[in-house]
């Protein structure tokens, strides 16, 4: 085998290892079992099961035996804990996400953009006495699933945004109230009024607000976002929760400058 083979080996499997883990990590505390595994990532139960046994022997998945279920490992957190740029993003928004909880009364969050996926970053619970927590800290989605990851995706170019949607469209099989042509609406409202609203498209009697955070150099990276029981999600209160986002947006402008 030359050199060039053993490269494109070697890079393959990397690849194949960083989709087990970003499919382990949609699962959340649940976890993933081996056959979501392989559907998700298109490779044979037997390859997907040698690197998952890999990714585990590295602690970098760990597996329940009870549910035989993976899920992200320790070690995955303890190199997380070196990636400053992403702890200083979430030093320097989190006042603004927990303002924002306290002013909706609802569970508000910061999301970041991962690629083709959108990744929650921090949660701020609100003081309403329904809750609605959609999503966890780590928790990973496609871009356009939920009320922040659509923000975002609405904040690239027409040619990005349609990359992202021919490579998430296997996946949204998860999301049976969304398809791509859906999204491509929500993108299109989000566009002209700068805001995301998502009524029960992710999660049943869930409704969400989202917007994207000014970068200053190029597409938001970044989004906020709240999700609140739609019983709550009145006229009156989706109106109220929007003046708050505006405010936000000048705060957010001011501290992205």
């Amino acid at each position: 085998m030359s050199d060039k083979d053993l490269k494109q080996d070697g890079t393959q499997a990397i690849r194949r290892a960083a989709a087990v883990l970003r499919h382990a990590a949609r699962g959340a505390d649940a976890g993933v079992s081996l056959r979501q595994v392989s559907e998700a990532t298109g490779l044979s139960r037997s390859t997907a099961h040698r690197i998952v046994k890999c990714l585990m022997d590295e602690r970098l998945l760990e597996y329940d035996q009870t549910a035989r279920r993976y899920s992200i490992g320790g070690l995955v957190y303890e190199l997380g804990l070196a990636a400053a740029d992403r702890q200083r993003e979430i030093l320097l928004w989190r006042p603004l996400v927990e303002k924002l909880a306290r002013s909706c009364g609802a569970t508000a969050y910061l999301i970041g953009r991962s690629g083709h996926e959108s990744v929650c970053l921090y949660k701020a619970e609100g003081a309403s006495v329904l809750r609605a927590i959609p999503v966890e800290v780590g928790q990973r989605r496609p871009l356009g699933v939920g009320a922040a990851a659509t923000a975002l995706l609405a904040a690239t170019s027409e040619a990005d945004a349609e990359q992202v949607l021919a490579a998430i469209e296997p996946h949204l099989k998860e999301f049976p109230r969304l398809s791509v042509e859906q999204i491509r609406r929500n993108v299109k409202e989000t566009r002209k009024t700068g805001l995301t609203e998502s009524r029960s498209f992710v999660a049943e009697s869930v409704f969400g607000l989202g917007m994207a955070l000014p970068n200053g150099q190029g597409p938001a990276t970044l989004a906020v976002s709240i999700a609140a029981h739609n019983s709550l999600a009145t006229d009156d209160n989706v109106a109220s929760w929007k003046q708050h986002f505006e405010r936000m947006r000048r705060e957010a402008a001011t501290i992205a400058n």
